[in-house]
């Protein structure tokens, strides 16, 4: 009875009903029918992708890598197949010179789709999605809470669709079919230079424009600290220039060496069943996209750490103090 009454409230809906072995049987059902979609979704494009690795991988043992197309291996997506079949057609070509912004529209609109679902209101308790998107929504506010004290709240929005936009930028180029947006400097500049923008309108706003070049020249407040502060004004800006290069830059160049080693794989795959002419090969890479799973997690984490750091560090001084009381 009471692990019934336990299941009632689990799958109570917005009417207010019970346990419902029907809700239950659709639900099995749903989730059946999704299996099946994402199992055809690999069958359709797992032979694709070793049929495009597989003539890359000959085309460089062929004549090096500028026969390949001159660019680094990496697992093909449904726009480079695409372009692989239909390259002449100006869509599939417009797709093919656009597709890190595809993707990234991509990650956006399932973004908004998650969030318009978690906010649809669905009777007194939280259905499951709605209570893992507050879950996560909860850790990121006690993340933030910890370097930011109690202003986090107020960077939480920015901070958090930062993080929730780099993390779903970077999962994409492990699902079959889908690029990370982030193996591009185009991407990943465009990040670094938004949290750039942020932080500065942010300095400009709690200090004020005379608080903001003070703070860019060292707050000099005696003889030496005004001596200095020539020269420490140079290397403030100097430093607020490096901090969004250096962001994108590293993101940029672990994502792309990430899907290099996935694509190196996955074609030496293709390579060693090449002989039998099979429709797909070994898959070597699987292993190290488990470990990539991880790795881009971690990634977004750094970018989103190292921009609260950053906000953390523009605060005024009393804001810094009771950020300090709450370590």
């Amino acid at each position: 009875m009471i692990g019934r009454q336990a299941l009632g409230v689990l799958y109570q809906g917005k009417s207010g009903r019970g346990y419902d072995r029907l809700d239950v049987g659709r639900s099995c059902r749903q989730r059946s029918m999704v299996s099946r979609w994402i199992f055809a979704l690999l069958m359709l494009v797992a032979p694709l992708a070793y049929a495009e690795a597989a003539e890359h991988a000959a085309a460089v043992e062929a004549g090096g890598e500028h026969a390949a197309g001159g660019h680094a291996p990496e697992i093909p997506n449904l726009v480079t197949m695409l372009n692989h079949f239909w390259g002449s057609n100006p869509a599939v070509h417009f797709l093919h010179t656009w597709e890190n912004q595809l993707f990234a529209l991509v990650i956006v609109a399932l973004l908004v789709f998650c969030s318009a679902k978690a906010a649809r209101p669905s009777g007194p308790v939280p259905n499951r999605f709605q209570s893992l998107v507050e879950s996560i929504v909860e850790w990121l506010d006690e993340f933030f809470r910890g370097i930011l004290g109690a202003e986090s709240r107020r960077y939480l929005p920015f901070l958090g669709s930062l993080f929730l936009y780099i993390v779903g930028m970077n999962f994409a180029g492990l699902v079959p079919g889908l690029k990370s947006p982030t193996s591009s400097i185009v991407t990943t500049g465009s990040l670094a230079f938004c949290v750039f923008a942020f932080v500065q309108y942010t300095a400009i706003r709690r200090l004020g424009l005379l608080g903001f070049f003070d703070h860019l020249a060292g707050e000099p407040r005696d003889v030496a600290g005004w001596v200095l502060a020539p020269l420490m004004l140079v290397l403030h800006i100097v430093g607020e220039i490096v901090k969004p290069v250096s962001l994108a830059l590293r993101l940029f160049g672990n994502i792309t060496g990430e899907d290099i080693l996935l694509g190196v794989f996955l074609m030496l795959g293709a390579l060693a069943v090449s002989g039998l002419h099979l429709p797909i090969g070994i898959p070597f890479h699987l292993p190290f996209m488990l470990l990539s799973v991880i790795f881009s997690f971690v990634q977004a984490l750094v970018f989103t750490l190292l921009s609260t750091i950053y906000i953390f560090m523009v605060l005024p001084h009393h804001e810094t103090h009771h950020t300090d009381g709450h370590g």
